[in-house]
C-alpha cells in the first residue's frame, strides 16, 4: 500500500476527516496544506471512504479511522492489511523504497565547475590540481 511514500503505519492512522471531497477535487490531509489525490485513486478512495469496512460491530459503528480495526476505538494494524496484501501479491514494503529511489532518480545531479580540475589524492580526499 503506497500513498505518497508514506509508511503503512501513517496510512492506517487516516481518518475519514483527512479525506477532503470538496468540488469533485479529492484531496488527503498527509500534512498542510492537504495534498490533492488524482484519479483513479481519487475515485478509489471515495469508494473505500462510504463503503468502510468492520462498521458492523457494536464496537465500531462510530468509528472515525478510514481502516478501522475490529478492536473498539483502533484502526487496522499493519499486520492485517500486509496479510491481507500477500494475498493478492502486493509487496507493501518494497513499493515505499521504489517510490523513493524513484524520488531520488528525478532530483537533479549535483553540479561541478567545468572548469575545475580534481583528482584524487592517496587517502582519496579531492583536491585541486595546481596548474
Amino acid at each position: 500500500m503506497l500513498l505518497y511514500a508514506q509508511p503503512l503505519t501513517r496510512v492506517l492512522r487516516l481518518t475519514t476527516s483527512d479525506v477532503l471531497d470538496t468540488d469533485g477535487e479529492v484531496r488527503i490531509r498527509l500534512g498542510d496544506p492537504p495534498s490533492p489525490v488524482p484519479e483513479p485513486v481519487a475515485g478509489l478512495l471515495r469508494t473505500h471512504a462510504a463503503n468502510r469496512l468492520n462498521l458492523s460491530t457494536a464496537t465500531n459503528h462510530d468509528a472515525s479511522w478510514l481502516f478501522p480495526g475490529r478492536r473498539s476505538g483502533q484502526h487496522l494494524t499493519c499486520d492485517a492489511i500486509e496479510r491481507q496484501l500477500r494475498r493478492y501479491q502486493i509487496p507493501a514494503l518494497t513499493g515505499r523504497s521504489a517510490a523513493i529511489r524513484h524520488l531520488v532518480l528525478q532530483a537533479p545531479a549535483p553540479r561541478r565547475r567545468p572548469n575545475a580540475r580534481l583528482h584524487l589524492r592517496p587517502d582519496r580526499t579531492p583536491r585541486r590540481r595546481s596548474r
